[in-house]
């Protein structure tokens, strides 16, 4: 008997693994990566979680499949912010669905516990899910199963009901008193891991938009930096320290120049290859803004390798205006 989990390698998706894996049943944990999950790399983190409950990982890329289907135009809406929470866990259990007949498996598991988020994860919600996905009886959420409709699982007797939980509401106790019972090591704290539910994201997000048609290759220019929209339409992005300008170096995307300044230290900066003339001026000054430096000077700074002078301006409050976050 083999189950595909939902796995998030956040507490409640480990301990669901752990729960199937106690009543002898091998679990494939499957990572499904939208692209807009935490800015670190939490790849040696989901391999301890599996490792230590006993499940093996495989991390699944629908970067493509999801700006396509989901993100723009979600048929159950948005959250507060730029989440569409419904439609994308509909995504992520079609998906499984796909996998789990690929590995001849039998049926899938989340971690998702009824009642913990109000919007998505309440009863209704959590049945629209399984309609959209077309999961029907499939999915076992071993959390909050005995709150729950028997699944074929359970029905069929490969899983026994009375060995999972009864867990709904917001309260992490009993998902603290099961991690104490296991021995799970270095768990992380509970938190929402997806940044469209950040408001300023959202904000990023919303301004893009209005302004450009948003590829897979542009969510990770998104995740890093301080994003400002400037006079004439340009995007730029400035880092704000030592780890973001390494990440923005590495981000190979034509339609930004790389900005850098030279013989002077400072933020590492991408602009959009369609600036006019003006916004290339702006984006010159105020990167220079963030540097220490003198408006009564000129300093050099690279455009991919063209090189331009600018000067900055008198005061960082000059540049409020054009910030998105």
């Amino acid at each position: 008997m083999k189950a595909i989990a939902l796995f998030s390698g956040g507490l409640d998706s480990t301990l669901a693994v752990k729960l199937i894996r106690d009543q002898g049943i091998e679990v494939l944990a499957v990572n499904i990566n939208t692209g807009f999950g935490s800015t670190k790399d939490r790849l040696e983190h989901m391999q301890s979680m599996c490792d230590q409950v006993g499940a093996q990982l495989k991390i699944i890329d629908i970067q493509s499949e999801y700006l396509q289907d989901v993100l723009f135009d979600p048929k159950h809406g948005y959250g507060k912010n730029f989440n569409p929470c419904i439609d994308c866990h509909a995504k992520m259990f079609a998906v499984a669905k796909r996998i789990m007949e690929a590995e001849g498996a039998s049926f899938l598991i989340s971690g998702e516990v009824m009642g913990q988020r109000p919007m998505s994860q309440n009863k209704d919600a959590l049945q629209t899910v399984l309609n959209e996905s077309n999961c029907g009886g499939l999915l076992l959420r071993p959390l909050s199963a005995k709150m729950l409709t028997p699944t074929i699982a359970e029905i069929n007797g490969w899983v026994d009901r009375e060995r999972l939980e009864g867990i709904t509401g917001r309260s992490r106790e009993r998902q603290m008193e099961l991690a104490k019972e296991i021995g799970l090591e270095d768990f992380e704290s509970p938190g929402g891991g997806c940044l469209l539910t950040d408001e300023n994201f959202s904000k990023k997000m919303f301004d893009f938009i209005k302004h450009d048609t948003f590829e897979v290759r542009d969510i990770l220019l998104m995740k890093y930096g301080r994003h400002l929209r400037l006079s004439e339409g340009a995007k730029l992005v400035v880092g704000r320290n030592q780890e973001e300008n390494e990440h923005l170096q590495k981000i190979n995307n034509d339609k930004y120049y790389h900005i850098k300044t030279v013989g002077l230290r400072g933020p590492h900066a991408m602009l959009s290859k369609n600036a006019t003339q003006s916004d290339k001026e702006l984006a010159s000054k105020i990167i220079l803004t963030y540097c220490k430096t003198s408006p009564e000077e000129s300093y050099t700074l690279s455009f991919d390798e063209e090189q331009t002078q600018s000067s900055p301006f008198a005061s960082r409050e000059e540049i409020q205006a054009y910030s998105i976050m």
